[in-house]
């Protein structure tokens, strides 16, 4: 079967990642992270605004159920386990990140230069989520 040519797709819209401690959340993407929040419907979702994408960050009890509003009927989803989302920073940001997170109490794990000099920290959410800050280049 021959499929038509591919349309498109400029960028990433919309990310998520799962935990059932929203509360966990809030505080470590709105005040560690600092990650200005977009709407949240009390246990069931907390979303924020990273540049051109937003952070959904839903609880997957609340999302198995379904749509919480019947004029938006998107479909239940959610995932077990945890995610990899990673953000974007240059190497100098990721120095003060890596400073900003240990003070907040949230350890890094690991930090090296990928074989095409990128820079990585790795680190973990409250629900255990890896996240990374790596410089642009890592892909572009």
């Amino acid at each position: 079967m021959s499929l038509p040519d591919a349309p498109n797709l400029s960028a990433l819209l919309e990310a998520a990642l799962y935990t059932e401690d929203l509360t966990a959340a809030d505080h470590f993407y709105g005040h560690v992270l600092g990650l200005p929040e977009v709407t949240r419907v009390d246990g069931r979702h907390i979303f924020y605004r990273v540049g051109s994408c937003i952070l959904l960050i839903f609880n997957p009890k609340a999302t198995r159920e379904g749509p919480s509003n019947a004029r938006l009927p998107v479909p239940a989803h959610g995932a077990e386990g945890p995610g990899h989302l990673c953000f974007a920073a240059s190497r100098d940001e990721i120095t003060q990140w890596k400073q900003r997170l240990e003070a907040a109490g949230h350890p890094t794990e690991v930090e090296f230069d990928w074989p095409n000099g990128a820079h990585s920290l790795y680190f973990r959410d409250p629900a255990g989520n890896s996240l990374e800050i790596a410089e642009p280049r890592l892909w572009f």
